[in-house]
């Protein structure tokens, strides 16, 4: 009757649910059931899926569920036309009604079966495929989780794992929501508050979906009550107080005002309150606060609604309250809100809109522009963002013409304000300033140049009043901006000041005898022009490397050239100054002046400006200055300073200045600023540390690739360079040299290079790059987004190959000095000889060997570039071999097409390990550096594959899986290499000290990439340690096979060893776990293999641990008292599986046993002396590790008991021995008589002859 009748379906069912029928039976009933799915009516549905979903048993309900989910056409199937039909039917349609029914069934049967709940989010958990999510899946998890607390985790969790993978895609909510508003009314909380949740995720692509959702509910719900609920919800995001969900609330806000402004202009009231906590907002979120009220401000000055305008008033009358503010925090904000404010009304197409009553939107914008102009012109740093923020506008909005005028008129004062003009080359009627002498330095254009720009004199002037030299390189940016928009990008208008000469000190004040002169404030005048200097020509690199960087076809070739030729001789006069610079400040520290305003908060700016010192002294590469040279006066110093400053020290809480302060990070001119005369003890005498800092002659000795450290630690305070003045790695001065043309400009490029990492820093994940993370960029360049970084960056992926084959070259030419090489170009750049200059060709081509493959690793594991397949083969591509080796494609069964990504991943890493051969017959630092980015090419492709497993959709190739084992295998081979290679002393960079952690690295690597990991730490740990000496002499150690293995380095590959072993029985304890579930089938072999590898495993830790037998170090011992307990730990997690198998495998396992008990005693003689002799290093581990022990020996009592082979336990006393096997006259140490009593583990016998199988020392306290 079922499957010949569809209009009696209802009662048929509802009898069949009154009878008591068997299993066979009921099975039928249930499939004819599920066969009239796709042909029942729908008004009859709701009955037919009440009475599947109630049959439901835990035998059929998958089957059931996979059938409703894969048979019911649901909400959205239809086309788009429908829609619109019933909006116009309002809702009452046949189809809403049945559909609103089937709902309410489905609720219904899951509430009254909890059962169905589980099994459906165990069903769609086991759907994979992206194509095999339908709506009805986003319809079950809402009902779900309507249900109740308890499913609601469940729901939330599966619910994001799929949008993530991609499998619930934004087109399926669009059908569930958009033009069903009716059916969607009774579920708007529960849609509200899963898109309350994925905006909390931390993953983007949740929090997208969040978005959207949050705007399709807004969009369809007119009612005012449920779009205040929308908005109710954002505004409690907005409160949360974590950055990236405040980001994506206000980018849903940011795009409802922009899709909806007439809209939320009646409920503005909702969500002007975060208006009244913009102090709590870093400046990318105040960005984005002020984008909403501005798009609501303009669309509220042509509104209709009578408060409409009032929004705009409010708006402006908190942002010229914030202008006007004394406080910079409130300054800085009502600057922000200005410039978005003008952004919106002076748009070119907004030039209409106001009411007749209202100034024009060009007029008001004009006004704004005036206000915040006149409240800042006396504050350097306001006036610094004010100028950054306009310059970001020009670029990225067309304004109205009348704007853009009174920007460049007055972008036009700057000639006024800085440059002076020169008569024949020289500046007229030079006078001294603060008693210093100047000189023009830099000038490239000669005598022809016609103008200067005095930094000397507005250094000295800045001492007595605020300087205007901060504001300089803003002003030149925005200059620069105004001039290319009004010449069709061209700065012809401009060009003279990419010449110009500078007007600095004196160069005879940089000799010895010259700064000795000097007094504390010329000196901090010295620095100040150097540093004004530097930053003035990384603005000039900023606005001229747009006329070269193909972003403005506006100049003719042979101006092209001429301005490349001069971008590289500023680029040389900019490492020339930071190089002397970095001299100046190490012998006279001084807090340098911000040269834009930081965009962090509170503390957080704090500990970024700290964050590179702090780096440093990690390393050790911070010196102290000379006042540091006596303990006792530093005590005294500090001690007087905080009782007078403080009398109640004691009860003061530390701050975070104290803490930086204490770790160098922050100077005292941090927190408290100099006289007016910039004297302070922190002026030294320029007495070098270093006696090879000055030479004969008293000039300063300058090395040209040496990293800046005494300026690292204000680095942030630095104009950072733009992404463009990268392009100058694709250009070369061809000028002949002494020296072979790669060298000419190689350490132009390791400069560029050096800032091309720190950028890549920036965009690293979080966690990997903690500490890059936490560099403090400015504004401009953190708004940059990782995809417009690497459409910038692309097209130098061939130049950073030709700067490492470059490198190569010249380390293969051999080491040596060339000052001639770098005297001839500074000179030629205007740079003045005020230093000796020591350019050695060995250590700048070293250092762009490092630097490239750094930047080629980080850029590989970029998230951005592994999902985009053109990105990612254009970088491979630069990084191939001129041949690839056969031996390459070695272990695949078919070789790759070249051209595809697996033959470009092949033969990234073919050039890699020739460079690290190479490599090793130099140094081995950069044999590290290459083995690392090698590393870093297999972790790519492993994360290519994770991806395409998780996403379940191929990324790049099918087929890449294929290059994995060939890639670790040729990886572990390299690791291998350099562990065995005999290295010479002049190629370790003093010897082994200080390479520990590199050495770790490496034989991790080497360790990971094997073909079996086990067999491999059971060479190294019973056949390779036990016979390394400590003679002291590294000759004598070669007989082992790895020269890397010493007495400076044994401590390192202990806990390597130690690590790994441990790691390798915690795999094992899974794996076991997984073999001991009910389900899974036994096989003696396989036990027998678990056994063999537990014994592997064994053999290790106990030779491990009586390496203490013949190497007395401390370190040695703590690591065997540490990593014994720790596996012993490990090992007691198998207790139950050796306890299953005993019967089949006790000689094994009785084996394992005894052969662990050789490590445990030395384990209990190591605490027992270090107990005597008080060593803390390792008592301090003994508690746990004892209590490992204690449990390990009641385990393997309660194991001999349990089982049925007829073995008894029993304990006795041991003798007390010390490490070398003698016997000890007294075991009880003067300090602890009482406290140490040695007994018998375990031993277990034979019931008709006795076998000691197992025994131990047992400490009891």
């Amino acid at each position: 009757m079922l499957q010949e009748d569809s209009e009696i379906i209802v009662p048929v069912l509802d009898a069949f649910s009154n009878l008591n029928l068997d299993e066979m039976l009921q099975e039928q009933v249930i499939s004819t059931a599920l066969s009239c799915i796709r042909t029942i009516d729908g008004e009859n549905m709701p009955n037919l899926l009440s009475f599947l979903l109630l049959s439901a048993t835990p035998q059929n309900v998958r089957r059931i569920i996979s059938q409703i989910r894969q048979q019911l056409k649901f909400v959205g199937m239809a086309n788009s036309s429908r829609a619109s039909q019933q909006r116009k039917l309002k809702g009452k349609s046949l189809m809403d009604n049945s559909e609103a029914s089937i709902l309410d069934a489905l609720r219904s049967s899951l509430l009254f079966k909890n059962m169905l709940c589980q099994e459906f989010l165990k069903e769609l958990s086991g759907v994979e495929k992206p194509q095999d999510h339908k709506v009805i899946d986003i319809w079950f998890l809402i009902l779900i989780y309507m249900n109740g607390k308890s499913m609601q985790k469940s729901v939330e969790k599966i619910f994001k794992k799929k949008i993530v993978e991609s499998c619930i895609r934004e087109d399926m909510i669009d059908q569930c929501i958009c033009g069903n508003k009716e059916l969607v009314q009774d579920y708007f909380p529960w849609f509200l508050s899963l898109s309350e949740h994925l905006l909390a995720c931390k993953e983007q692509k949740a929090r997208d979906f969040g978005i959207h959702i949050y705007t399709c509910l807004f969009g369809e719900f007119g009612d005012t009550y449920f779009r205040q609920e929308v908005l109710g919800a954002l505004v409690t995001h907005v409160g949360s107080g974590v950055s990236f969900e405040i980001n994506s609330s206000l980018n849903t806000m940011a795009l409802l005002a922009s899709k909806y402004p007439q809209e939320l202009i009646p409920l503005s009231a909702h969500i002007n309150g975060i208006l009244d906590y913009l102090e709590g907002f870093g400046m990318e979120h105040l960005h984005k606060v002020y984008e909403v009220f501005s798009k609501l401000a303009l669309a509220a000055r042509s509104s209709t609604y009578c408060f409409g305008s009032s929004i705009a008033d409010e708006l402006l009358m908190i942002i010229r309250k914030q202008v006007s503010h004394t406080d910079i925090k409130y300054k800085k904000m009502g600057l922000i809100g200005t410039l978005k404010v003008v952004s919106c009304l002076g748009d070119i197409n907004n030039a209409s809109g106001a009411s007749p009553s209202q100034k024009s939107n060009c007029e008001e914008a004009l006004e704004l522009l005036r206000t915040s102009l006149d409240s800042c012109k006396q504050l350097c740093l306001p006036l610094v963002l004010f100028y950054d923020e306009l310059t970001i506008i020009l670029l990225h909005k067309k304004l109205q013409p009348e704007i853009v005028e009174w920007v460049g008129k007055h972008a036009g004062e700057f000639e006024s304000k800085f440059l002076s003009d020169l008569q024949g080359g020289q500046l007229p009627g030079t006078d001294s300033y603060c008693g210093l002498e100047g000189e023009l330095w830099m000038n490239l254009d000669g005598d022809i140049s016609p103008i200067c720009l005095n930094i000397l004199s507005l250094s000295s002037s800045s001492l007595q009043s605020t300087s205007s030299l901060q504001v300089l390189p803003a002003n030149l940016l925005l200059l620069s901006a105004v001039e290319r928009l009004t010449n069709q990008g061209s700065l012809s208008g401009i060009d003279a000041l990419l010449g110009c000469p500078l007007y600095l000190p004196s160069s005879k004040y940089f000799s010895e005898a010259g700064w000795q002169s000097l007094k504390a404030n010329q000196k901090q005048i010295v620095c100040l022009s150097l540093y004004y200097a530097a930053n003035w020509i990384r603005e000039l690199l900023n606005a001229f490397c747009t006329q070269v960087a193909g972003r403005f076809e506006c100049t003719s070739q042979a101006t092209k050239m001429d301005i490349i030729a001069k971008l590289l001789k500023r680029l040389r006069n900019l490492v020339f100054l930071e190089n002397l610079l970095n001299n100046c400040i190490k012998y006279h520290p001084l807090s340098l002046p911000e040269l834009h305003l930081q965009t962090d908060n509170s503390e957080t700016s704090l500990l970024n400006k700290a964050n590179n010192r702090v780096h440093l002294e990690k390393n050790g590469e911070h010196k102290k200055t000379q006042d540091n040279n006596s303990p006792k006066k530093r005590k005294h110093r500090k001690t007087s300073k905080e009782s007078s400053s403080d009398p109640n020290g004691k009860l003061r809480q530390p701050t975070i200045f104290d803490a930086l302060r204490k770790a160098g990070a922050v100077t005292s001119q941090d927190v408290s600023n100099e006289d007016s005369n910039g004297q302070s003890s922190m002026g030294q005498t320029f007495i070098p540390t270093d006696p090879d800092s000055c030479n004969s002659t008293g000039l300063i000795s300058l090395e040209v690739s040496a990293v800046t450290k005494a300026l690292e630690a204000q680095r942030f305070k630095f104009r950072q360079l733009h992404v463009q003045c990268y392009s100058l790695l694709m250009f070369s001065n061809n000028q002949k040299t002494c020296c072979p043309d790669p060298e000419v400009e190689l350490p132009l490029y390791l400069y560029l290079l050096r800032d091309l990492h720190y950028k890549l820093d920036y965009f690293m994940p979080p966690g990997k790059q903690f500490l890059a993370r936490c560099l403090s960029a400015p504004a401009g360049f953190t708004r940059m987004t990782l995809e417009e970084f690497l459409s910038n960056v692309r097209p130098l992926f061939p130049n950073l190959r030709r700067h490492f084959d470059n490198a190569i070259l010249v380390l293969k030419e051999g080491d040596g000095t060339c000052e001639d090489h770098w005297n001839i170009h500074s000179a030629s750049a205007g740079n003045p000889e005020v230093a000796n200059i020591v350019f050695s060709k060995s250590a700048v081509s070293t250092l762009v060997f490092k630097e490239v493959l750094n930047s080629f690793s980080k850029m590989l594991n970029l998230l951005d570039v592994q999902m985009h397949k053109s990105v990612l083969s254009y970088l491979l591509e630069a990084f191939q071999p001129r041949e690839i080796s056969e031996n390459v494609f070695s272990g695949l069964q078919h070789s790759p097409s070249p051209g595809t990504i697996e033959y470009l991943y092949l033969g990234a890493s073919s050039f890699i390990e020739d460079a690290l051969d190479m490599a090793c017959s130099f140094s081995f630092m950069l044999a590290s550096e290459a083995l690392l980015t090698l590393e870093s090419v297999v972790t790519s492709v492993q994360t290519v594959l994770d991806k395409t497993e998780s996403n379940g959709k191929v990324i790049h190739s099918p087929s890449i899986h294929r290059i994995l084992p060939n890639l670790r295998s040729r990886l572990g081979t390299s690791a291998q290499k350099l562990l065995s290679h005999n290295w010479d002393s002049e190629n370790l960079e003093n010897g082994w000290k200080n390479k520990g952690e590199i050495i770790q690295k490496i034989l991790q690597i080497y360790l990971e990439n094997s073909e079996s990991k086990s067999d491999l730490l059971d060479k190294l740990a019973c056949s390779i340690l036990p016979v390394v000496s400590f003679s002291g002499t590294m000759v004598e150690d070669d007989h082992h096979g790895f020269p890397t293995l010493c007495n400076a380095t044994f401590v390192v590959w202990c806990r390597v060893l130690h690590e790994g072993n441990i790691a390798i029985l915690n795999k094992l304890v899974k794996e076991i776990a997984l073999f001991m579930k009910p389900r899974a089938a036994v096989q003696i072999e396989s036990v027998e293999k678990h056994l063999i590898n537990i014994q592997k495993s064994v053999n290790v830790v106990v030779s491990l641990v009586n390496l203490c037998r013949t190497h007395d170090k401390v370190t040695v011992r703590a690591m065997s008292v540490k990593y014994g307990g720790k596996f012993v730990d490990s090992f007691l997690k198998v207790f139950d599986f050796l306890q299953a198998h005993f019967q089949t495998h006790n000689e094994l396992i009785i084996q394992l046993v005894t052969e662990l008990q050789k490590a445990t005693r030395t384990i209990q003689t190591l605490c027992s002396e270090a107990k005597g002799s008080k060593q803390t290093a390792i008592t301090s581990k003994i508690p746990a590790t004892k209590r490992s022990m204690e449990r390990f020996l009641f385990r393997v009592k309660a194991l001999l008991h349990s089982t049925s082979s007829g073995c008894t336990f029993w304990m006795g006393n041991l003798k007390h021995k010390d490490l070398t096997g003698q016997v000890v006259s007294s075991q009880a140490y003067a300090d602890d008589q009482n406290n140490n009593v040695d007994e018998d583990l375990a031993e277990a016998v034979e019931e008709d002859q006795p076998d000691s199988v197992a025994s131990e020392d047992r400490e009891t306290e």
